[in-house]
């Protein structure tokens, strides 16, 4: 008995002596989305459980606070290489607004003096262009596929009702590498997207989940959004959720190719080209601060 509790004495011990491990961060945001960046390009020791450490990190009460947490490597193909993970801890395909980030982080940091650089992600390349004050993404075409989004309908999904308990919607659902559902409501300052948000993203009908953004369409170059990110809850912005509006815009006939749209945080230009079938995303990036976490 004398042996076994030194024994279990030792092994308190030691726990309590593990130090707590640093990881270096910088935080960003385009339009309100905020991300945190962890810099791997040198070192991925401090990345090695990045589900846990993003629920971790993007807490916003016992965290830094973030609606992603964005891992930056390099790439064998491409000149960089993101993974995305929402506050939860799951895996996202990518992100839009992430992108633009990321573009602008590998610039200030002097990674790279070129204007066009080439981010390799779950879902293929994404190309963006920096200027002085906005940067581009091409977020590629937009799948329409129900099977392909994934969605649990067939051929297109345009206009099509969703019954739930509470109230019944008219969506819209395609993909941009990530899938996305959106809703034309009226009067959404008032809209209840707390209680019908999480009941969109977890609707059996998405077996991946969904990214909800409900639209009101205010001229057919203008819109405004609240979106509701799978994962991550209620956000200030969202570039993929923006690229996926214009397309559904379009598709119902409500806006042109080129529309601008506000959101909580900002506004965004898009565009879905009729050259190439590409949706083409435009807004700032900034940097908010940096430092070491905790962990």
């Amino acid at each position: 008995m004398g042996t076994t509790k030194k024994t279990s004495a030792k092994k308190l011990a030691a726990k309590k002596t593990v130090k707590a491990k640093k990881v270096p961060f910088t935080k960003m945001h385009g339009i309100g989305n905020d991300v945190l960046i962890i810099d791997c390009t040198k070192s991925t020791a401090h990345a090695t459980n990045p589900s846990h450490l993003a629920k971790k990190l993007c807490n916003r009460h016992t965290g830094i606070g973030a609606d992603q947490m964005i891992l930056l490597s390099k790439s064998r193909k491409y000149d960089y290489a993101m993974r995305t993970f929402n506050a939860d801890g799951t895996e996202a395909e990518m992100c839009g607004n992430g992108l633009r980030c990321l573009a602008k982080y590998v610039r200030e940091m002097k990674y790279t003096a070129k204007k066009d650089i080439v981010f390799e992600t779950a879902v293929g390349p994404r190309e963006t262009k920096v200027s002085s004050k906005t940067i581009e993404v091409d977020m590629g075409e937009p799948i329409m596929k129900g099977k392909d989004i994934p969605v649990n309908l067939s051929g297109r999904v345009v206009n099509r009702p969703l019954k739930m308990e509470a109230k019944d919607f008219r969506v819209t659902c395609l993909s941009v590498g990530n899938p996305h559902c959106v809703i034309f409501q009226d009067h959404l300052a008032d809209f209840n997207i707390e209680r019908f948000g999480p009941m969109i993203e977890n609707h059996n009908v998405f077996p991946k989940k969904v990214n909800v953004s409900f639209v009101n369409i205010l001229s057919k170059n203008d819109a405004e959004v609240r979106i509701w990110e799978r994962g991550t809850g209620e956000t200030l912005g969202c570039g993929s959720a923006a690229s996926a509006v214009c397309v559904a815009g379009v598709l119902n006939g409500f806006t042109d190719r080129k529309i601008r749209i506000q959101m909580s945080g900002g506004k965004l230009e898009v565009e879905w080209s009729t050259k190439n079938n590409h949706i083409y995303l435009k807004g700032p990036a900034e940097i908010i601060c940096k430092g070491e976490a905790l962990v």
